[in-house]
């Protein structure tokens, strides 16, 4: 499958898209993993980007095209591939377009999850995320712990809130979000490839996807 996730931040987008690779060997694309990969090896892009990223701003797209068409080229992505938060502004999922058609690849569909904003504040607020850059396991305070507070089950490094996962950079990552990225819901929609799924279950977006694609 070769799918959009569009949703603003914590409507389960990496959830989803984690879930969805096991059920044909698609793989998750998130720029966002890219880019704080980049910041925790210190690399150019990756010093550039942390600016943006610890505000809640969005990176330059001049800093996302590049990677994105070298990504989308690697060998695992002729299964399939589930872009993450990407694209995230019209001029994006332009250029996206013109890099797919390029690439004689075609989407399937955007699924857009659609989440109520109290519910993505108690998930973001609450949420810690492994500090070392090759593991980055995902918890959450109140309904998935780590065993030990503060220290990650799987490699034992710190459990730590990002600083764009404040209460005061949250709010202004969904201001950005209603601003810049919500119009590419009648973007997809124009293309005939938009599909709303409204729940706060993963399972439930997951059926909603198979039953759309017949899997």
């Amino acid at each position: 499958m070769k799918l959009i996730l569009l949703g603003a931040p914590g409507a389960g987008k990496g959830t989803v898209a984690k879930l969805l690779t096991a059920v044909d060997g698609s793989v998750q694309i998130s720029t966002g993993d890219i880019l704080r990969g980049a910041v925790n090896a210190g690399t150019d892009l990756g010093k550039e980007a942390q600016g943006y990223m610890n505000r809640g701003d969005l990176v330059p797209d001049s800093l996302i095209m590049g990677i994105m068409e070298d990504r989308l080229q690697e060998p695992d992505c002729e299964k399939g591939f589930l872009l993450d938060g990407f694209p995230r502004t019209i001029p994006q999922a332009e250029e996206l377009k013109t890099l797919l058609a390029k690439l004689n690849i075609e989407l399937d569909m955007a699924v857009e999850i659609d989440v109520p904003r109290d519910v993505i504040l108690d998930r973001l607020c609450t949420r810690r995320t492994c500090a070392n850059g090759d593991c980055q396991a995902i918890y959450n305070v109140k309904s998935n712990p780590p065993k030990v507070e503060g220290i990650c089950d799987k490699c034992g490094s710190p459990a730590i809130q990002r600083e764009d996962e404040t209460e005061e950079a949250i709010t202004h990552r969904l201001e950005t979000y209603n601003e810049k990225t919500a119009p590419l819901i009648g973007f997809y929609k124009n293309e005939g490839l938009l599909m709303t799924v409204t729940a706060t279950s993963s399972d439930d977006v997951i059926a909603a996807v198979k039953a759309k694609l017949s899997l």
